[in-house]
C-alpha cells in the first residue's frame, strides 16, 4: 500500500467515525467526544477534516499511563524529558492554520510523543518529523509504527535545521517556542507553503503563520501562547535553559 493509499484509508476512517473507536470504555469515549465538541469545535475550530482527525487519533495512547484520567482535558501533559504533549485545542488550532490538503508533504519540528504527527498523518500524504531528544524520538517512532501511522518518518536531530534532504515541504509545523524564525525552515518551505510557529520570549510567544509567495514571506499573527523552548542552532541554547 502506498503512502497516499494509507492516508486515504485514514481519511475515510476519520469521516466515518460516530464515536471514537479507539476508546478503552464508554466513559473515555464520552470524554473524547466532549473534548472535540466543547474544547475544539466549541472554541471556533471549523475545518471538518481537522475535527474528524481529532476524533480519530486516540490522545490517551500518547501519554504516560499515570495521566490517563486527564487524557481528554484541555491541558498540556508531561511526557518525560522535560517535554509536554500540547493541549488538544492547540493541536487542532495549529493544524487548522496549516490549511492542509491530502497531497501535502508536512515537516513537523518537535515530535514529542508523536500525537501531533499522527493527527497530521490523517490529513496529509506524508509527515516528516524531527525530534532532538533520542529517547522521545525513538519511542515515538515505535509507537507510530505500532499504531499504523505508516506515512510518518521520524528523524532524530536538530529541528531548527529542518530536514533538507526531504525539502521542500508544503507545510511546516513547529511545536516548540523559537526566539526567531529559523532561516533553514523558511528555506525549506515550498512556494505557496505555510509554516506555523510560536515565536517570542521563553515565557510568552505569538503564534505566527508564514506563507511563502515566490521569494516573499508573508507573516500573520494569531494569538499569544506558551510552549516549551525550541533548542538548537537557530533556537535557544541548552545552556540558556539551565
Amino acid at each position: 500500500m502506498t503512502d497516499s493509499e494509507r492516508n486515504s484509508q485514514h481519511s475515510e476512517q476519520a469521516g466515518a467515525v460516530a464515536l471514537p473507536e479507539g476508546a478503552n470504555d464508554a466513559d473515555q469515549a464520552a470524554q473524547w467526544r466532549q473534548m472535540v465538541e466543547k474544547q475544539i469545535r466549541g472554541r471556533g475550530i471549523r475545518d471538518p477534516r481537522v475535527l474528524a482527525a481529532m476524533l480519530t487519533v486516540p490522545r490517551h495512547a500518547f501519554i504516560p499511563t499515570q495521566f490517563l484520567a486527564e487524557a481528554y482535558n484541555d491541558q498540556p501533559l508531561a511526557i518525560g524529558s522535560g517535554q509536554t504533549i500540547s493541549q488538544p485545542f492547540m493541536v487542532a488550532s495549529m493544524t487548522e492554520a496549516l490549511e492542509l490538503s491530502p497531497e501535502d508533504r508536512v515537516l513537523e519540528i518537535g515530535t514529542g510523543s508523536g500525537y501531533q504527527a499522527a493527527v497530521l498523518s490523517v490529513l496529509a500524504r506524508a509527515v516528516y518529523t524531527v525530534e532532538s531528544l533520542p529517547e522521545l524520538g525513538e519511542a515515538a517512532r515505535e509507537r507510530l509504527a505500532r499504531m499504523g501511522y505508516n506515512n510518518v518518518r521520524v528523524h532524530i536531530g536538530d529541528g531548527t535545521l529542518g530536514w533538507p534532504a526531504e525539502a521542500p515541504f508544503d507545510a511546516i509545523l513547529v511545536t516548540a517556542a523559537a526566539p526567531v524564525i529559523p532561516p533553514p525552515l523558511t528555506a525549506q518551505l515550498a512556494d505557496g507553503g505555510r509554516m506555523v510557529i510560536p515565536v517570542g520570549s521563553a515565557d510568552t510567544q505569538d503564534l505566527l503563520r508564514i506563507r511563502r509567495r515566490g521569494r516573499d514571506l508573508v507573516t500573520e499573527s494569531f494569538y499569544q501562547c506558551r510552549f516549551v523552548p525550541l533548542v538548537g542552532r537557530h533556537g535557544w541554547s541548552a545552556r540558556s535553559m539551565d
